[in-house]
């Protein structure tokens, strides 16, 4: 093994001790993990890329005052919305392995949460803003048929999985995605605060982000963002699946 290899190791072997070590409290009653999915925006305006991240309410059960980035669980309507363009082919086909009934359906609807997670917390509508009417479910989507916004999921990357441990209070089988703020056809006021989910949203260096109170988890995935940027956010750029497995994470790769 070269020298640079044993260093690369040697840096995703942290990142599965920090995960590990994060999740040593796993007391509670064990649970399904739901589907969830999570937006990264990033700014790329300048030399060093910005990713928009938020703190959570101090009331919030879960990761309360903590730095994250949008995302929430997948809900039915989701698979209902229409979209102007379909995933990456690479990346529809890392979404599903291992699934027990993947389509393409699904794939598209975790994406889907991501964006529609990212307009509520932070009025920010990733998309493409067309002339025709757009057919969308009731809830949070009706805000886009309203803009005559359809989601592009060509624009966003999947770039990271990661299942919360049993044991622990919530569970989440999560997917990250990253996409550029240039795909935001809009953005309206008033969705974070000191009565919101988010009570702030803050657009820090990349670089800089993990000197914010952030999860472990979202400080790892920051770092595997890091890496597909420097490869020009390829999606040939491999994905890695995080997970616990005889009582330590381990780093697969889909």
């Amino acid at each position: 093994m070269s020298e640079d290899d044993a260093a690369a190791a040697d840096k995703l072997g942290d990142r599965t001790e920090r995960l590990t070590h994060a999740a040593r409290d796993r007391s509670f009653a064990n649970q399904r993990p739901r589907d969830s999915a999570t937006l990264i925006l990033i700014d790329r305006s300048e030399s060093v890329p910005k990713v928009l991240l938020g703190r959570r309410h101090e009331r919030h059960k879960f990761l309360p005052g903590k730095f994250v980035f949008p995302g929430g669980r997948v809900e039915t309507a989701d698979r209902r919305m229409p979209v102007a363009a379909q995933l990456h082919a690479r990346d529809i086909e890392r979404l599903l392995a291992g699934l027990r009934r993947p389509s393409a359906a699904k794939a598209a609807a975790i994406a889907l949460a991501a964006i529609r997670e990212t307009y509520e917390e932070t009025g920010i509508m990733l998309g493409v803003r067309g002339a025709a009417p757009v057919a969308a479910p009731a809830g949070a989507w009706e805000a886009f048929a309203q803009q005559r916004v359809l989601p592009d999921l060509s624009a966003i990357h999947f770039i990271a999985r990661a299942i919360t441990p049993p044991g622990r209070p919530r569970r989440f089988d999560s997917r990250f995605f990253a996409a550029d703020i240039s795909s935001a056809a809009h953005r309206a006021d008033g969705f974070f605060g000191p009565d919101s989910e988010l009570v702030e949203v803050v657009w820090m260096p990349i670089n800089e982000a993990r000197r914010l109170d952030i999860p472990t988890i979202t400080a790892v995935a920051l770092e595997e963002l890091q890496e597909r940027i420097a490869t020009g956010m390829s999606h040939d750029h491999p994905v890695p699946f995080y997970r616990m497995l005889h009582n330590r994470f381990v780093r697969q790769s889909l």
